[in-house]
């Protein structure tokens, strides 16, 4: 099969017009860690952000993709493996085309994190870990999770019946801890650090 594929890729536009085009390198930020813990809200606030500053962005959720392209998908380890697969090609090609895309997604095993790298490439992601304890998130517990999972009905949920794996040290990564610090304090660090990575050409 894969040589009866002929991509076209040497006779589209480049991805260097594309990024001049849009005065913007394409980049994924890719937001980690529990249900709950802010990858959400900051991922938001992140846009708004970016987007008041005049940066092309795209957003990417884990809720809004399994709705969509990823509804056939499953919690189990095979299916969450794929999950991050389809998500990670699709970030590559919204990076590709010079978009600034921000990512939102659990991603609790450093396979699934090393799987997202791999595909994107490391020159083109800035992971940062959103971290929060179990116990502050199931205390927030924006949609309610949590609460399920406690009365048996939600299995296999990250945290507790399923590991979440944080970051090694050897993972480059950002680490926003949202349980001692506010949203904006959290938001300003992200900025910061994501600035940093947009203009380093």
């Amino acid at each position: 099969m894969p040589g009866n594929l002929h991509p076209l890729t040497a006779a589209a536009l480049g991805r260097t017009d594309k990024e001049r085009r849009l005065h913007q390198p394409g980049k994924v930020i890719w937001l980690y860690g529990l249900s709950g813990a802010g990858k959400s809200t900051l991922a938001v606030a992140l846009e708004h952000r970016l987007a008041a500053e005049n940066y092309v962005i795209q957003l990417l959720d884990g809720d809004s993709l399994r709705l969509g392209l990823n509804r056939d998908l499953g919690f189990g380890d095979k299916d969450r493996s794929e999950n991050i697969r389809r998500v990670a090609e699709v970030a590559k090609l919204f990076a590709h085309a010079g978009i600034v895309t921000i990512c939102s997604f659990i991603t609790p095993f450093r396979a699934h994190r090393a799987l997202a790298r791999e595909i994107i490439s490391p020159a083109d992601l800035i992971e940062v870990h959103i971290a929060a304890s179990y116990a502050v998130c199931a205390q927030r517990d924006p949609k309610g999770l949590y609460a399920k999972a406690a009365a048996g009905n939600l299995l296999g949920f990250t945290g507790r019946d399923s590991a979440f794996e944080p970051p090694t040290a050897a993972e480059t990564t950002l680490i926003l801890r949202t349980e001692t610090s506010t949203p904006e304090e959290s938001l300003l660090q992200l900025h910061t650090h994501v600035i940093a990575h947009l203009e380093r050409r």
